[in-house]
């Protein structure tokens, strides 16, 4: 975990309900995000790599948004891919 709203949490604390989390794969590797509140959503930005994530191939630079689910599926497709999972609210107010 890079950020998050919680000061207790590992990371850089912000006044936000948003999580920041970054991890390195090994080729392979199956993982299961769980976004962290009901009304939020998760932006993956693909760092180095590959990923396929909930059934779509994501490259270096690419990225995607889920939203409207409780959590997203990833699997790396080449050993050291990288990823950061931006998961914050999806409505204002």
């Amino acid at each position: 975990q890079v950020l998050s709203p919680k000061e207790s949490d590992a990371g850089i604390w912000v006044h936000q309900d948003a999580w920041f989390n970054m991890g390195t794969f090994k080729k392979g590797s199956h993982e299961v995000y769980s976004v962290k509140r009901p009304q939020n959503g998760a932006y993956l930005f693909v760092i180095d790599g590959s990923f396929e994530v909930s059934g779509q191939q994501l490259n270096k630079r690419d990225a995607l948004g889920c939203w409207e689910t409780d959590t997203v599926s990833l699997k790396s497709l080449e050993n050291g891919s990288r990823i950061l999972i931006i998961d914050v609210p999806m409505n204002l107010g």
